[in-house]
Formats: structure tokens, C-alpha cells, sequence
């Protein structure tokens, strides 16, 4: 069927009929609600591409991961970026738009990769996974061009230009570390994420601080710098154990996960060589023996206000940037040996 035939069908000219499906004002709920009821009796589907033209707008936003494929969907890390992307596909289907996912390509330069996301004219806006540093050019594309785009995440940079939903990565890792602090522990370690992630270095900023707030000297040979993965926690763990630590401030619940199969392996314990506040609250937090002290994030939540608000931006019902920061909460098992 066309248009003509659900304009006849309903009762009103093509023109309504039209602005129903796009969307659009100057239509009584009444009628609206009885076009769309012929629409759905007949099963009628506009023609995509005859709908583009007179919307302007694709109905698809697209999703870019700045990492390579086997780094996002690695079995060691089977948690973040499933759960991110499944936040918002949910979002996007349910209000009607189909997304295209960017993966970024070892084999490809950051500047290839972004290029490629820019040409491209299928996306009515993104949502990007990740703040990475090297994401600059992308960002400044956008902000130029006037792409309605979010972050996943705090960006380091025009942060007074762009919508993002995050967490307060720098004063929850100041909880973490604070909490082992109040265990009595006093030579406390870090294992970060990859230094060219935002998360990451906000994270080791607020184990600064709290050692800071403590009185206690940093210790740069107690910092490691690895990635938020199972094994880099546990080769982490391995540098550190000869320094004699008391204390350890995981990045991730896997770098906790696999730190404390180093320390095991040691035939240390834990809590009571080495204690551990992880960060995420993933489910192998808790099933970790033992059972894994960290920082609760919701990841899902994150998601999805992203997306809400770039849905929100294409809809017209935000202007200017919305930045939202979402609460953390420190769930305290048996890895700290302390209890509040």
C-alpha cells in the first residue's frame, strides 16, 4: 500500500497522512491516533529512503569503539563492551532507530579510522564507547560539523561542548584506596588501565589523592600502567610483589581478579598480605574467591543515558550539552579485610 491508500482508508489527505509518519506537528492526537491505527492494521512500512529525503534523517546512530575487535570482544574481558552496546541497542530500538557499530582496526591509523566515521552519511549521530586520548580529531570534526554526538565517559577535552554520562572515576578511587588506608594499610599499589583512556587516569588521580590526603609518599615503582584485563592484572601483580606491598587499588575487577591469581600464586593471601579494592562491580566480583571488595558503577545506566540524550538531542528536546554523573557506591566483601 501507499500513502494514497492509508490516506483513503483513514479519512484524510495524503498530506496528514505524511506528517503522521514523520513525525511532525500541526496534527490532532485524534487523528494521529486513527492514521496510525490503519498503518498498523495493514502493516504499512514507509520506504526508507523516500522517508530520508523528507526528514533529512537516517533513523540510525552509530556506535564507535576505539579499539580493535579482538581487545573489545576478548574473552578476558566478557563484561564491558557487551554490556555497553547491549544498553544501547536496547535504548535505540526502543525508540525506533537501527545503530551501525565502529570498530576501530589495529591495522589502521586513528586518523583512517575517524576519517572513514566522518564520510560517512548513514548516521543522524554517534555514540562514542570510551574517552580515549587521539580521539581529538573525531571530537573537533563533530563539534564543527554540528553532528549530534555523546561520550560514554568524561572527554578530556571541550568538555564545556559536549554531552556525556559518566562517573566521579577520581572520588570514587579515592574511596577505594581511602577504605584500605583505614584498614591500615600504608604501601598500597595501583594497577591502572592504558594511560590514553580518561577512566584510567582519573582513577589513578584519586589514589593520588587519597595517599596525599593521608600523608603518605607516592611511590612511583608502586604504580603500573596495564589494561583493564584479567591478565595484564595478574603480570601487574607480578611486578609488584617483590616491592612489598600491603595494599593493592585495582582499575577493574579483572585486574583485581588477576592479581589476586598472582598473589595465590605466590602463596600469599587475601586480605591478609595483600588486600584489594577492585572498581566496575562486574559479576566475577563476586564470585571471585574470595569474594572481591569494589567499586559499584552501573555500566547499563551509563549507557543508556548516553544514548537518551543523544535520541533527546534529535529530537529536539535537549539544547546545548547535558552532562550527567552518575552515582558509585563501595560494596566491601572479604578482599580489604575492613569493614566500616
Amino acid at each position: 500500500m501507499n500513502l494514497e491508500d492509508i490516506a483513503k482508508r483513514a479519512g484524510v489527505s495524503r498530506s496528514t497522512v505524511s506528517r503522521v509518519i514523520n513525525g511532525e506537528e500541526y496534527v490532532s492526537d485524534k487523528t494521529r491516533k486513527k492514521v496510525l491505527a490503519v498503518i498498523d492494521e495493514v502493516g504499512f512500512s514507509p520506504n526508507p529512503a523516500g522517508r530520508m529525503l523528507v526528514t533529512q534523517r537516517t533513523c540510525v546512530i552509530g556506535i564507535v569503539i576505539p579499539y580493535p575487535l579482538q581487545y573489545v570482544f576478548s574473552g578476558d574481558d566478557p563484561y564491558y563492551y557487551t554490556t555497553v552496546l547491549q544498553a544501547i541497542t536496547d535504548v535505540s530500538y526502543g525508540r525506533d532507530y537501527a545503530t551501525l557499530l565502529w570498530i576501530g582496526n589495529a591495522r589502521e591509523d586513528d586518523e583512517r579510522f575517524y576519517q572513514r566515521i566522518l564520510r560517512n552519511r548513514l548516521m543522524d549521530g554517534l555514540v562514542i564507547v570510551a574517552s580515549v586520548i587521539g580521539e581529538e580529531l573525531l571530537l573537533r570534526h563533530l563539534l564543527k560539523n554540528g553532528t549530534p554526538f555523546t561520550l560514554v565517559g568524561r572527554p578530556l577535552n571541550y568538555l564545556d561542548q559536549i554531552s556525556f554520562a559518566t562517573v566521579d572515576n577520581v572520588s570514587a578511587a579515592e574511596q577505594a584506596v581511602t577504605h584500605l588506608i583505614k584498614a591500615g594499610r600504608t604501601r598500597i599499589g595501583i594497577i591502572t588501565g592504558e594511560f590514553d583512556n580518561v577512566d584510567a587516569q582519573e582513577r589513578w588521580q584519586g589514589y593520588k589523592n587519597a595517599l596525599a590526603t593521608a600523608q603518605i609518599p607516592e611511590d612511583p615503582e608502586l604504580m603500573i600502567e596495564a589494561k583493564f584485563t584479567r591478565m595484564r592484572g595478574y603480570h601487574g601483580m607480578k611486578q609488584l610483589l617483590d616491592k612489598n606491598i600491603d595494599g593493592l587499588f585495582a582499575s577493574s575487577d579483572l585486574i583485581g581478579i588477576g592479581a589476586m591469581d598472582a598473589i595465590h600464586e605466590a602463596g600469599l593471601r587475601v586480605p591478609e598480605d595483600i588486600a584489594i579494592v577492585g572498581f566496575d562491580d562486574f559479576p566475577v566480583a563476586a564470585q571471585s574467591s574470595p569474594p572481591l571488595t569494589t567499586i559499584r558503577q552501573s555500566v547499563v545506566e551509563k549507557a543508556k543515558v548516553a544514548t537518551e540524550i543523544l535520541l533527546d538531542m534529535l529530537d529536539g528536546k535537549v539544547s546545548g550539552p547535558k552532562q550527567v554523573i552518575l552515582p558509585t557506591q563501595l560494596v566491601i566483601r572479604q578482599t580489604c579485610g575492613y569493614k566500616i
